[in-house]
């Protein structure tokens, strides 16, 4: 995705921050744009394009910026401005730490009585699917997101979503890796070959919570986590 194509991308959302929009909308904003893949590694955020496109003041934006660095997901560099930060496979290495103790928790006491939970479940797992059979791969990831959102909001705690939300902003960033090339170009095959097995994964995990098998679907989603966090190390230590 090119500069002009986010930020006309962000511009579409202006309507969604009334004239009493906050920091935090502005700041959930741009992290949920790097939860869906529009903002990869790299991309730098012009402060200007980024604050005529939603209709914000500068103070507004800087603040939002300065709170998403707070969440290692951008990073402000002199004399070269804020651009959206390149995860290391040290930060895969504690991301998935943290993703073990709050998912697979989740998992384990999830809600199952409130079925608009296990129903969000089912529906990422259901737009994952439609995703591949289309072959849209990228949207797979996407949809990937939502499924571990789901599984957290199994928890029904607001404070353990908010908690995903920016783990997810990261992850996506760290995922990254998966659907480039050597040069840094998105490939298409790379992340069919990441993300394809995984669809059938979450299939499974998703019918065990709708079963009330909470323990099988936590041990799955043990295993599920181990086998990501490998593929992952593998590839940053490919690419050095």
């Amino acid at each position: 995705m090119t500069s002009a194509q986010w930020v006309d991308r962000l511009a579409a959302d202006r309507s969604l921050l009334e004239r009493t929009s906050t920091v935090e909308r502005v700041t959930d904003l741009l992290r949920q744009r790097i939860i869906q893949g529009e903002l990869p590694p790299g991309t730098q955020l012009s402060e200007v394009s980024v604050k005529d496109a939603l209709g914000v003041s500068r103070n507004t934006l800087r603040e939002a910026f300065r709170l998403l660095g707070h969440e290692r997901l951008l990073v402000h560099e002199m004399h070269k401005g804020v651009s959206v930060r390149k995860p290391t496979s040290s930060d895969v290495i504690d991301l998935y730490r943290l993703r073990r103790i709050i998912e697979v928790g989740a998992v384990r006491n999830a809600a199952t009585t409130k079925t608009d939970l296990v129903q969000a479940v089912a529906r990422a797992v259901r737009a994952g699917e439609r995703a591949a059979e289309d072959g849209d791969w990228s949207e797979v990831g996407t949809a990937n997101m939502r499924f571990h959102e789901a599984l957290v909001g199994l928890a029904d705690s607001p404070r353990i979503n908010d908690a995903m939300a920016g783990l997810l902003a990261e992850l996506r960033l760290a995922f990254h890796v998966m659907s480039t090339d050597d040069q840094g170009e998105l490939d298409p095959r790379r992340t069919r070959g990441f993300y394809e097995s995984y669809v059938e994964r979450n299939r499974a995990i998703a019918d065990e919570v709708a079963d009330g098998e909470l323990e099988s679907a936590a041990a799955d989603l043990e295993g599920y986590l181990a086998d990501a966090e490998s593929h992952l190390i593998e590839a940053y230590t490919a690419r050095g």
